[in-house]
């Protein structure tokens, strides 16, 4: 199978799978936000973000350099794996060990408390996971990450109605949720065994070669979780005057945040599917092709963020309520403002990926840090005057400047400059987009399934009109002379 259709089978299947999964995941949002209310999503959210920074000090790094340690020629693939799964299993035994207790020591609820011991789990097979993952991004085969995601949403949506049919409360969400993430590392083990025979290795020398090679993602990855993660930390901790309450006006901003999570899965797992083939042409010095790879990665995200960014500033309250619920819709306003650091996400995706896939990591942890220190004083200064307005903007801020310093980092390196000729034709499309919304107002048809079924197609229709949009776009990511 040439390299591009492997490329073009794996988009296609990604995408195919990614709408189910999203389908499924908001379907699991509805009923969650439902169920347990702003308070209890306030609960919700706590846990998985003080439980998110142990995640991270369990990674390691290993989940990014994992595609390019075992795609370096002449590898011991099964080897290579075998140190990489132990060293995260270590890992993850020692971090995620220490959340439990850790959150003895912060001043939450029981109910906190008791969710963080319990998702611990949760965490735990993801951690396995995201190494074999890596297994299947380098033979282009992340069909079977596809179905082994679907799976575990459906699993996770049964475990969730079952815990709201017997009223079992935040404990039974959360049991539900480890029981599909373990489930999901299940099939992603059975489906290895079809590629790789893996078993544990505790090759102390390997293990520092792997770290040595993998710190500065570390580092970066651990930047990136304070300036994205510490907002709801903060939220939860920071005393101001509140109505409702602070753990309610987290599940507020974590409801809108939950939205974004859900549309961001996209452009992470694309970039996951064009690292490993940057990094080989890279390797093999045609810059030409780099270019054109990288080029077409970021116009397809770029196709996706403008509509996306733009319709969300019109529907934001309606989609909140349709997501989570009638006492979601005041996350409406939060999510036109996390809309914006989701675009700035996609915009950057590819340019990070890019210097990951030239060796460049380390240049780019400056950036990171300056993101993370800036963004949590940011944070303590503007949660307590504007809450969770306030934070939203500093996110906006953080995931801008990041994006910035991917571009500039890897104009530097490569000396790749991007067009801005799709960016352009973009914005014009979504222009006449939101025009048509403005006809919608007028015959006062603004419910939001017309809006959407209006909207997207005039979006597409407008940019393949204005040849922003080819039918040799797909077949065209990687040359055809592969």
């Amino acid at each position: 199978m040439k390299l591009a259709t492997k490329v073009a089978y794996n988009t296609i299947i990604q995408f195919i799978s990614k709408i189910l999964a999203t389908g499924l995941g908001l379907i699991s949002i509805a009923i969650i936000t439902r169920y347990l209310g702003q308070n209890g999503f306030g609960e919700y959210t706590t846990a998985m973000a003080f439980l998110s920074y142990f995640g991270v000090l369990a990674d390691l790094g290993l989940t990014l350099v994992t595609v390019q340690i075992i795609s370096r020629p002449g590898i011991n693939e099964e080897r290579a794996l075998g140190n990489l799964l132990a060293l995260r299993l270590v890992s993850a035994i020692i971090f995620l060990g220490l959340a439990p207790i850790a959150v003895l020591f912060f001043p939450y609820g029981a109910a906190v408390k008791w969710a963080v011991a319990v998702v611990t789990w949760s965490f735990f097979f993801t951690a396995l996971n995201q190494i074999l993952v890596g297994l299947f991004q380098k033979h282009l085969r992340l069909d079977k990450v596809s179905i082994a995601e679907v799976v575990s949403r459906v699993i996770l949506i049964g475990g969730i109605i079952a815990a709201v049919l017997f009223d079992y409360g935040l404990m039974g969400i959360v049991v539900a949720t480890v029981l599909a993430n373990a489930v999901s590392f299940l099939l992603h083990y059975l489906f290895s065994r079809g590629f790789a025979r893996i078993r544990l290795i505790f090759d102390w020398l390997e293990w520092k070669k792997i770290i040595s090679y993998s710190w500065p993602l570390a580092l970066t990855i651990g930047f990136n979780l304070i300036y994205l993660r510490t907002d709801t930390l903060l939220l939860s901790l920071l005393k101001r005057p509140s109505e409702i309450g602070i753990i309610a006006e987290v599940g507020i901003y974590g409801a809108a945040y939950k939205v974004i999570d859900v549309l961001i899965t996209f452009p992470f797992v694309f970039a996951g599917i064009i690292l490993p083939i940057l990094t080989r042409v890279w390797a093999e010095k045609n810059r030409e092709k780099f270019y054109s790879i990288l080029q077409k990665s970021i116009d397809a995200m770029v196709i996706l963020a403008v509509p996306t960014m733009v319709g969300t500033q019109l529907v934001a309250g309606e989609i909140m309520s349709l997501v989570a619920g009638p006492d979601f819709a005041v996350s409406g306003p939060i999510l036109k403002v996390l809309i914006i650091a989701a675009g700035m996400i996609f915009f950057g995706i590819m340019f990070s990926h890019a210097i990951i896939a030239i060796n460049r990591q380390k240049q780019i942890i400056g950036a990171y840090a300056f993101v993370a220190f800036s963004s949590v004083i940011a944070y303590l200064i503007v949660i307590p005057v504007y809450s969770y307005q306030g934070a939203a903007w500093i996110t906006v801020y953080s995931e801008t400047a990041i994006a910035l310093a991917a571009i500039y980092l890897t104009w530097k390196y490569s000396k790749f400059r991007p067009s801005l000729i799709i960016l352009l034709k973009s914005i014009i499309a979504a222009s006449i987009m939101a025009g048509s919304y403005l006809v919608l107002e007028m015959l006062a048809a603004t419910n939001l399934y017309i809006v959407l079924a209006v909207l997207i197609p005039v979006y597409f229709v407008s940019l393949y009109a204005l040849k922003g949009i080819r039918k040799s776009d797909l077949t065209d990511l990687i040359n055809r002379h592969e």
